[in-house]
């Protein structure tokens, strides 16, 4: 499970929290600063989107690593992790509902943030604009789905259970683990973050599938990763 962790999420966990005593420790305010979450990788427009297709693609290997770990020989393969098919229709239309409840309070929570002082701007597409551009960031809305909610959620549920954790020892500790890998947005995104894992955690932990939480994550990040330029230029104001 260290191995995992150490390879995905745990390490993001690590390097978030040294981001945010980094940020806290300068002389200008939290509010003053800007994080970047799809920064340009190469001033060369081609080279920017292999390497854009390339850090995905490998980001994406610590959960093909969860895969192999609990996979069944029997149906349904992936049913540890709460995986499978045979209602792709509802678990798509319980994803769109659940990512309504989770981003409409996420937008006030982090405007609200921004108010205080409390959170860093967060510029969501920094990338230049190509043809290539949607496509990569609905790529990376996808990674941050499939790699979260599998890793965070599906594995350790899998795992803690296994060492006998309780059911409410679980859902706490996995969303102040989600917390922690977006501290470095700030305290607020913590505290939203945090608040998600508990909604997340509790669902899957009633219903034992995982798809929805993927499908609404996966929302979530496409609306903000591809809505923010248009919202930024609207509204200046709230997104300066």
């Amino acid at each position: 499970m260290l191995i995992v962790l150490g390879l995905s999420l745990g390490a993001s966990a690590v390097y978030s929290v040294v981001a945010i005593v980094n940020a806290a420790t300068r002389p200008e305010p939290l509010g003053d600063q800007s994080t970047a979450l799809n920064p340009s990788l190469s001033a060369r427009p081609t080279f920017d989107l292999i390497y854009q297709f390339l850090a995905i693609f490998f980001d994406l290997v610590p959960v093909v690593l969860v895969v192999f770990l609990l996979w069944r020989v029997t149906r349904p393969h992936l049913g540890d992790l709460g995986i499978d098919f045979s209602r792709a229709g509802r678990d798509s239309l319980a994803g769109a509902g659940l990512a309504l409840v989770i981003g409409i309070p996420g937008i006030v929570l982090y405007l609200a943030g921004r108010q205080l002082g409390l959170t860093l701007n967060v510029v969501p597409a920094p990338l230049d604009t190509y043809w290539w551009t949607v496509p990569i960031l609905l790529l990376a809305a996808a990674r941050a789905g499939i790699t979260e909610e599998v890793i965070a959620v599906g594995y350790l549920f899998a795992r803690l259970r296994l060492l006998g954790w309780g059911t409410w020892t679980i859902i706490v500790t996995t969303a102040l683990f989600r917390g922690t890998y977006h501290l470095y947005q700030g305290p607020t995104a913590f505290i939203g973050n945090f608040a998600m894992g508990l909604l997340f955690g509790w669902l899957y932990a009633r219903g034992g599938r995982l798809m929805p939480l993927i499908v609404a994550h996966f929302l979530i990040d496409a609306a903000v990763f591809i809505g923010y330029p248009w919202a930024a230029v609207t509204f200046p104001a709230l997104f300066s």
